[in-house]
Order: C-alpha cells, then sequence, then structure tokens
C-alpha cells in the first residue's frame, strides 16, 4: 500500500520533512479511492477474523499478517501501569506480545534500554500516532535517546511508528510497527495501522477483563536459574559455565520455562519471569 520512496532514520539528523501530526479518521476522506477500497477490503477481513477470538497471542498474529499489508512485518505491544516506566515495577497482569528479532530483544532487555527508551518517554505525552524520526530529530531528545533508535536500525529496525492507546482505569499501552528499510511512513498507512492498533488493544483488554491474572506457572528452581541469566545477557554456553551444566541441558530448562509461561522467546520469558514475580533482576 505504502509505496513512498521518502526516507526515514537515514534523514533524522537533518531537518525534519513538514508533515501532518493530525492522524484520524476524518483524513481517510482524502485517500485516494483504489486505496480506501483496499484498505476497506483488508480491514473488514481483519475485524471479521478477529471476531470471537479468545487468546491474545492470536489475535497477535492476526494483526501481524493485517500490518504485512502496510510492509511493516516487525510489531511490539506492551502493556503498562498508569505510573510504569521501567520493567522491575511492572505489575502482574501487563501483556506483552513482540516478534522484533530476537537478537535485538535480547540487546534491548541486556541494556536495560526501556529505562532511556524515547518511545516510552514520548508515549506519556502524546494521544496519537508519532514517526519514530520525528521522536529522532526532537531537539529534547538526548543523544542516550537516540542511540537506542541507532542500535535498533543494526538489527533491522530502521523506520517505525508507535501509538500511545488508552483504556478505562488509567491502563495504557504501546503499539509499534517497524520495517527493515529507510522510508517514510504516509499519512494513510498511519492511520490504517492506528484503527488495526485500537481495535487490538480494546479486544486485548476485554480479554484480560474476562479472563484476569489466573494462577501464576510453576517454574523450576533451575528453570528460574536459567531464565535469570539470560535476562542478565548470558548466552547458553556462559549459563551452563555458570551453572556447571551443558549447553543441552540449559537449553532443555529454558525451553521449559517458555512452555510454562506460554511465550516464543527467552527474551520474552524473561520479561514475563520478571512481571510475574518468579525471577528478580
Amino acid at each position: 500500500m505504502d509505496c513512498s520512496p521518502k526516507t526515514a532514520l537515514s534523514r533524522r539528523r537533518g531537518q525534519a520533512p513538514k508533515r501532518s501530526n493530525q492522524f484520524s479518521l476524518a483524513s481517510s476522506m482524502r485517500f485516494p479511492k483504489a486505496a480506501k477500497k483496499a484498505f476497506a477490503v483488508e480491514f473488514d477481513r481483519f475485524l471479521d477474523l478477529t471476531d470471537g477470538v479468545a487468546q491474545s497471542e492470536q489475535l497477535f498474529e492476526l494483526l501481524s499478517a493485517f500490518a504485512l499489508n502496510c510492509d511493516c512485518p516487525w510489531l511490539a505491544y506492551r502493556s503498562l501501569a498508569p505510573d510504569q516506566r521501567f520493567l522491575k515495577s511492572a505489575r502482574r497482569d501487563r501483556a506483552v506480545l513482540l516478534n522484533y528479532p530476537d537478537e535485538w530483544q535480547e540487546r534491548y532487555f541486556k541494556m536495560d534500554y526501556d529505562r532511556i527508551d524515547p518511545i516510552i518517554k514520548t508515549s506519556r505525552k502524546r494521544a496519537g500516532a508519532f514517526r519514530w524520526s520525528d521522536v529522532y530529530n526532537a531537539a529534547s531528545t538526548s543523544e542516550d535517546e537516540r542511540r537506542v533508535f541507532d542500535e535498533a536500525a543494526t538489527f533491522g529496525l530502521r523506520s517505525g511508528i508507535s501509538i500511545p492507546l488508552r483504556g478505562p482505569h488509567g491502563s495504557f499501552a504501546i503499539m509499534s510497527f517497524a520495517r527493515p528499510w529507510d522510508r517514510e511512513f504516509q499519512n494513510r498507512t498511519v492511520t490504517y495501522l492506528q484503527v488495526a492498533a485500537a481495535h487490538f488493544h480494546l479486544s486485548v483488554t476485554k480479554l484480560e477483563n474476562l479472563i484476569g491474572v489466573g494462577e501464576i506457572p510453576k517454574v523450576s528452581l533451575r528453570e528460574k536459574e536459567c531464565i535469570l541469566w539470560a535476562a542478565r545477557g548470558k548466552s547458553s554456553w556462559e549459563i551452563g559455565k555458570i551453572l556447571c551444566v551443558s549447553v543441552n541441558t540449559v537449553n532443555f530448562h529454558i525451553k521449559n520455562a517458555m512452555r510454562k509461561l506460554d511465550v516464543g522467546s527467552r527474551t520474552v520469558a524473561a520479561i514475563k519471569a520478571v512481571e510475574l514475580g518468579i525471577i528478580e533482576l
């Protein structure tokens, strides 16, 4: 859908292009007819497929498939407490769903980048979607904060948008969509993704209200140890040396922990284990 040749983060140190900061459903009135029709078909299909889905992970997969229509292969959704900035203060019922490259997830977690992530800071202040390139170029963004974007780009996340999502009782979440190339997001693409993200957020929120927190998974002592060291950025080989066990044994325990925590990567397992109070960094 979005074939704009404009660059994104590759131009971020220069003058940011002039554009409207207002992304709303009303702007769809200015979309080309072909684009409006294509969006209507794909969005209606997304709504139909999500109707009645009772698992957050399945909803995330459907949103990921929809985002591919906008050339966005990578997504990240994180629900935060109203006053939460850092991972260690997370509440136990906060959702984390993402498909970012594993290497970047591990790097982000190892470096505690949630403490300086400009996306989190900006989302606290914004009411609508924003481009990463705008944040990068903002005078209020520090060099340390720009480093998060710079490192993300080295792992393939070269341009993106983030959408603050708010709900009842001060609930707050952030949805991000990322691309592996330097190309700016068109206004209509931002609108498409913002509407889909809002629908996803409302669906997940309803599921959380229906299901509740639930029981904390029972993770063995050895599984906790392996996940804890993985959270601290250690490889399976390093963990094996620390615990005096083989690499296969480490991977076995980490896979068991991932299964019990119902996640798809060791990084997300570590995040969820911290949030559930299973481990402490």
